[in-house]
């Protein structure tokens, strides 16, 4: 079994994963069978990338990061702290995807731009959602499994369907958020609380 050193502690990097000679892996961090991990990748510090999962060229992730099975990070995403990335999610890159020019000839990396999504800190991906490029995940917010998202997402938003819309608000346990009254918010399970404005949710 490979292993990168880092930090307090030695990443662990299964035999049957592709993790370029260029990417940098984090203390702590697993790479599980038959994932990949593309040349100049950033993964930090105890992530989790699940069998089969895909990290594209560039792409920055932060740490305690899970990328669960046969999920797809492309180029060039931004994946913050904490961030939880479901089965076979797809973060995709190409707003007008085409495999060749107008003129016919196959498309080459300087026939278009990529433009990735940013998932901030501690927000969830459920499994199988599609993500079009360059939307924005907000801190804490939850997508549901299956969601296509195609505009940007609220902090601490629940968002579901095709196309994917606000159907609540969830707090830092990842629970729906119960009303309390007078545009307040509270979570069932830490109690904390929170005041919807101009909606957006402030936890107070």
């Amino acid at each position: 079994m490979a292993t990168v050193e880092g930090g307090s502690g030695a990443a662990r990097i299964e035999p049957s994963a592709d993790v370029d000679e260029r990417a940098a892996i984090g203390a702590g961090t697993t790479v599980w069978h038959l994932a990949q991990v593309r040349e100049d990748a950033v993964v930090g510090a105890d992530c989790v990338i699940g069998r089969g999962a895909y990290v594209g060229p560039g792409v920055r992730i932060g740490d305690r990061v899970k990328v669960q099975n046969h999920a797809l990070v492309y180029e060039p995403a931004v994946v913050e702290d904490g961030v939880f990335i479901g089965p076979a999610a797809v973060l995709t890159n190409d707003r007008y995807p085409r495999a060749v020019t107008p003129d016919g000839r196959p498309k080459g990396q300087l026939d278009w731009c990529a433009e990735g999504v940013t998932l901030r800190h501690g927000c969830s991906i459920g499994g199988r959602a599609v993500l079009v490029a360059g939307v924005t995940v907000g801190r804490w917010a939850l997508v549901a499994a299956g969601a296509v998202v195609h505009r940007d997402v609220p902090d601490f938003a629940l968002v579901a369907g095709v196309p994917a819309r606000r159907i609540g608000w969830v707090g830092r346990a990842g629970e729906p958020l119960r009303p309390a009254g007078d545009g307040g918010w509270q979570c069932p399970r830490t109690a904390e609380r929170y005041r919807e404005r101009d909606g957006t949710l402030v936890p107070l």
